[in-house]
């Protein structure tokens, strides 16, 4: 269970998107020694949906691809329902009446077919199923396979619900376009179809760039198509879009900024600026503003985000972010004479240093959880009120309950807004990184733990210290949890594979994925997963030799 965000407290009125209409798109792929090439076309530069670009063919459901005559031709598999037949009889329909490439089979062989490609009338109004029965055809439906599902962004005025599938092509064929919708049909490989878009020769919309980055891991068109019939599961890409350096960019669910877009405008406006601001507070929500601290680098990202949640004469103030005087002087001006309580989510040096000064300018409270005994004194941490887990916090008409969430650092609180289903999540969730833990403070096994507890919890956005929002949280929290037991999979080989050894030597086993610029870095993480295995008795060190081991 989640809780949704309540409407009146987003930033802007609901703009109902335009309904998608049913579309269908084809790969058509052949093998060369430069391995697999697919088959695009540029469409006219007069069409009303994305006017001069190369795409592949394709285009809308009709009601012909639904009847009994195109059940009737058409070869089938036993995975393949009658919604996926549907489409998959519109992307060959399609390809047949744009390109001339007709995927049928019969009792006469691939040279016949092709010559008869040649002859059938291609026009949208002519029956293509009767025209194939009168030669004994069927649409080989039964070699085409689902690759993906892309909705058009929820922004534009036209939008399609499209199928993408994939299917060899056929023998002794050669596209024609049909020189109204298409032109100008072109064998490319994907990485040289992305080179020449990158180089400005080659416009391609969004759906197609990501299509093409997905088929340059494959080396053959038998490794695409066995990619394809191997999907459990084929999830639904809308990209969003917002602006970033002064021109719209778009993004799909598995990049940073999409769960921040969607939760500014989640009817798919371009509304939202996702470039980084440290100079001006960022609305995300009407109660809900952000203000990046100045303080970007390696372990920080694009800033320490301080969050200011609640309205005018009645502020909190989430991680004031190190002391730095222009960055307090933005947050006081913006809350003026109504701050109440200033939130420590623990206290690191880009997180709490600038409670202080904060205080010393506003009169507020500050809270959170005093630093532990393992805790670098230099950076040690007493609040003027300790947060209990449970606690809950009042600011407006929100409510603010604490987590303690222990792991990053012993002391470390989570803020879940309950009201709307938001985390503020500190450093115990990042967007675009994982957190280090680094013991004796930081503990593996209470890290993963708080992870699982905050998969319980009713919340579908995170507000990370460092990042932009993330959405579909409980998607992200079992992803970290996977990456961490994967991570220590990686321990227990790199030790298996040693027969034991020092962290120097084991981080680069274990971190062989990580730039090695990082391994000092990622050795406390795995100081922090060796310790978690000892404790499970499944590792052990020598403290003479510094050496560990497998039990």
């Amino acid at each position: 269970m989640t809780t949704p965000v309540r409407p009146e407290k987003r930033l802007h009125a609901w703009r109902e998107p335009v309904a998608p209409r049913p579309a269908a798109t084809i790969l058509l792929l052949r093998d060369t020694t430069e391995g697999p090439q697919v088959l695009m076309t540029r469409r006219s530069a007069k069409a009303s949906f994305a006017p001069g670009a190369y795409v592949f063919p394709g285009g809308t459901v009709d009601a012909c691809d639904a009847s009994p005559q195109a059940r009737e031709r058409a070869a089938r598999r036993a995975d393949q329902d009658e919604t996926i037949l549907s489409y998959a009889t519109a992307a060959v329909r399609e390809a047949f009446e744009e390109l001339g490439i007709l995927l049928a089979r019969g009792d006469a062989d691939a040279v016949a077919v092709a010559a008869l490609a040649q002859r059938l009338n291609r026009s949208h109004d002519a029956d293509l199923f009767a025209q194939i029965a009168q030669h004994g055809l069927r649409l080989a439906l039964d070699e085409v396979h689902w690759l993906s599902h892309w909705v058009t962004d929820r922004d534009l005025p036209k939008r399609f619900d499209a199928r993408f599938f994939v299917a060899r092509m056929p023998e002794h064929q050669r596209p024609v376009a049909d020189e109204g919708e298409q032109f100008e049909p072109t064998w490319v490989t994907p990485a040289e179809g992305l080179a020449r878009h990158e180089e400005g020769r080659f416009n391609i919309i969004f759906p197609t760039i990501r299509t093409l980055r997905r088929l340059t891991r494959f080396g053959s068109v038998d490794e695409v198509i066995e990619h394809a019939r191997g999907q459990e599961r084929i999830s639904i890409s809308c990209p969003r879009g917002g602006w970033l350096r002064g021109r719209i960019e778009r993004f799909g669910e598995e990049e940073l900024p999409f769960g921040e877009l969607e939760l500014v405008s989640p009817d798919g406006s371009i509304r939202h600026s996702l470039d980084w601001q440290s100079e001006h507070v960022v609305p995300l929500l009407r109660h809900v503003h952000r203000l990046t601290a100045p303080n970007p680098g390696r372990m920080t990202g694009p800033g320490t985000n301080t969050y200011l949640v609640g309205r005018p004469g009645d502020w909190l103030v989430i991680d004031p972010g190190p002391d730095d005087a222009a960055h307090i002087d933005r947050i006081a001006a913006f809350v003026g004479d109504g701050l109440k309580t200033i939130v420590c989510t623990h206290a690191h040096p880009d997180h709490a240093p600038g409670a202080a000064p904060l205080q010393q300018r506003t009169g507020a409270r500050i809270v959170g959880r005093p630093s532990g005994p393992h805790f670098n004194p230099a950076w040690a941490f007493r609040p003027d009120e300790t947060l209990e887990d449970g606690a809950r916090l009042r600011v407006g008409d929100s409510t603010l309950r604490v987590l303690h969430t222990p792991g990053h650092a012993e002391h470390h609180v989570c803020l879940l807004l309950e009201e709307d289903g938001l985390l503020f999540s500190g450093d115990h969730i990042l967007n675009g990184s994982t957190t280090v833990v680094d013991p004796p403070d930081g503990d593996m096994r209470a890290y993963v733990a708080s992870l699982e507890r905050l998969a319980a919890e009713p919340f579908e956005y995170i507000l990370p210290a460092h990042g932009h929002v993330i959405a579909r949280a409980k998607t992200e929290i079992a992803r970290l949890i996977a990456h961490r037991m994967a991570r220590e999979a990686k321990v227990v080989e790199a030790l298996d594979r040693l027969g034991g050894g020092t962290l120097a030597e084991l981080v680069k086993l274990a971190y062989d994925d990580v730039d090695p610029i990082l391994h000092p870095v990622a050795t406390r993480s795995l100081t922090a997963h060796l310790l978690k295995l000892r404790d499970e008795k499944r590792a052990t060190l020598d403290e003479r030799s510094s050496r560990w081991a497998p039990a």
